[in-house]
């Protein structure tokens, strides 16, 4: 006898011949985004669509890592939200996420590092997130592992400790907010590919798929690293994105040493113990533009030479899994979140680059206020496709200043 494999979140159900949105990409972004239309909105009658499975690409790609040390005045009160929103989703959606706000300590190697952190760290603290500069006697305490004398090639002259931070395991985020979104009546379809967008005056009519035409007023473009494949060859929409691919990999399971989140710039690791007690790491972006999710032995290299040496008991630990993800990067490394424009009912939701994970329920919370309004939320409005015309980039570039400093 056979067995129908059920769905953690239900049924597969009938596609309908229109839905009142379409939201293309079925990772974390497009869920969230359905799980809060339906759930703050009343809109029920919605179509999530995903070329292969939900959670393919950064949603179950990523190191799970969940913080709010932002740098500008525009991301931190989104990020800071964000941090605050996972106990509340957890109880929303009566599933456990595993959410775990063990800290987050990011290493400064020289003063022009710390100098810079200290400006991050005002800016954080005058938007009333929880973070402090801490010295390397302090970084020791933090983490009794660490190496703070000289033998390290970038040795450690302190660091900032930011202690809301934490991780989340990304596959239980996955499946909690699809079952939450069909709980609530979403339609989630596996294996059915976008195919092109109908604009009827400057208007979205409908979205083809693989599997038929959809009518609709409204579509989000949530599909990641390939968004901006989309939005130009469906609707001819340039972005300015560039897509780079990001390796992470995990040891063998350890006894307890890394209690909390640690990352730098200078050596372009960072890493967190995962409640099975693997030391789950993760390096720079790829330099150039690919949409491979191939992973190479250089960063196997990178990873075990950064990591032994700011973290020598790890010399002789084995790496057990190695893979890698799309970063779909904007030129100010902060999103794009915007919508009726140039195309009536079209919304965009892209270009986090290595900032997506921890901003998807944040993001599907104010994006589905504004497919459900046609408003732009204040705290959206900074993110506009727009700000690239006119010059206005963030300075979201607080990883890439901590670098500079460093070297």
């Amino acid at each position: 006898m056979k067995f129908k494999k059920k769905r953690l979140w239900g049924d597969t159900p009938t596609m309908k011949t229109a839905y009142d949105a379409v939201i293309i990409g079925g990772g974390l972004h497009g869920l969230a985004t359905a799980y809060f239309l339906s759930r703050h909105h009343g809109m029920q009658n919605i179509a999530v669509i995903e070329k292969r499975y939900i959670g393919f690409g950064g949603a179950g790609r990523n190191t799970a890592i969940v913080r709010a040390n932002q740098r500008t005045q525009e991301n931190l009160p989104l990020y800071q939200e964000a941090l605050d929103l996972w106990p509340v989703l957890t109880r929303e959606l009566n599933f456990n996420l595993m959410f775990y706000n063990c800290g987050n300590l990011n290493l400064a190697h020289s003063e022009a590092a710390i100098k810079a952190m200290r400006m991050n760290v005002s800016a954080a603290q005058f938007s009333g997130v929880d973070i402090r500069l801490v010295d390397r006697k302090e970084c020791k305490e933090l983490i009794p592992a660490l190496d703070i004398s000289d033998k390290p090639r970038y040795p450690i002259c302190g660091g900032m400790f930011h202690p809301a931070g934490g991780i989340l395991r990304h596959d239980a985020v996955v499946w909690g907010l699809a079952k939450g979104a069909a709980k609530n009546g979403v339609h989630i379809f596996q294996g059915t590919e976008a195919t092109g967008i109908d604009v009827e005056n400057g208007r979205v009519a409908a979205v083809d798929t693989s599997r038929g035409k959809i009518r609709t007023p409204r579509v989000l473009n949530s599909a990641g690293g390939y968004s901006a494949d989309i939005s130009y060859r469906l609707l001819g929409i340039k972005l300015p994105i560039s897509v780079l691919t990001i390796q992470a990999m995990v040891t063998q399971p350890l006894k307890p040493l890394l209690h909390h989140v640690i990352s730098s710039g200078a050596y372009h690791v960072y890493a967190n113990q995962t409640l099975k007690g693997e030391i789950a790491t993760g390096a720079h972006m790829d330099p150039w533009p690919n949409y491979t999710t191939q992973t190479t032995g250089h960063y196997i290299k990178h990873q075990a030479e950064a990591l032994t040496e700011f973290l020598p008991c790890l010399k002789g630990v084995k790496f057990m899994r190695h893979w890698a993800g799309l970063a779909d990067m904007t030129p100010d490394m902060a999103p794009i979140m915007d919508g009726n424009a140039p195309v009536d009912g079209y919304y965009m939701d892209c270009g986090w680059g290595y900032f997506g994970f921890k901003s998807c329920a944040v993001t599907g919370k104010y994006m589905a206020e504004f497919m459900a309004t046609g408003e732009c939320p204040d705290i959206l409005k900074p993110f506009t496709l727009k700000r690239f015309e006119e010059h206005r980039l963030m300075g979201e570039t607080a990883a890439l200043v901590q670098y500079s400093a460093d070297n």
